[in-house]
């Protein structure tokens, strides 16, 4: 049972993405032909024929920014996917956290209140009927420390920022 809200890109941050990255970069919208690409955007797989932006990404700068946190070095931009074009964000019934899958590992890496990294846990995901397990326990053994205020969930493989946590 999910025990956390994992939060997808808010539309505000989305629309200046859309037109702008967090690199500076403008968009280069294409059509996905094979699906299957994480949208940071609605938090789910994407789906052949749908038109999709890959941008760059600066979560903890944008937290920071709203906190008047300073993450310094802590500081990160990468390539995410989302929507080429508004979309409704997560679906209303979603279940579980979002781009797990038997065998993927992800690291869930802890931020205190200035955004300076203060640990993490590398996971495994297990077989399809526990995904949300070792999820749930990385996020109640980080928010068990006081000092942690949100945690960023990553792909080990890429590197890729998955979604935020926060207390």
């Amino acid at each position: 049972m999910t025990q956390h809200i994992a939060r997808a890109i808010g539309p505000a941050v989305l629309k200046e993405l859309r037109e702008s990255d967090d690199a500076g970069a403008t968009r280069a919208p294409f059509t996905d032909t094979e699906g299957g690409a994480p949208l940071r955007c609605c938090l789910r797989p994407s789906r052949t024929g749908e038109r999709l932006v890959l941008v760059s990404y600066a979560p903890l700068r944008r937290w920071a920014a709203e906190t008047w946190a300073k993450p310094g070095a802590y500081d990160e931009q990468g390539p995410v996917f989302i929507h080429a074009d508004e979309c409704g964000g997560p679906a209303a019934d979603a279940t579980g956290y979002p781009f797990g899958r038997p065998g993927a590992l992800r690291t869930v890496r802890r931020y205190d209140a200035e955004g300076h990294i203060v640990g993490g846990r590398l996971l495994e995901l297990p077989g399809a009927e526990a995904l949300d397990e070792p999820f749930d326990e990385a996020f109640a053994e980080a928010f068990a420390d006081p000092e942690v205020a949100l945690v960023h969930v990553r792909a080990v493989e890429y590197g890729c920022f998955h979604f935020e946590v926060r207390r």
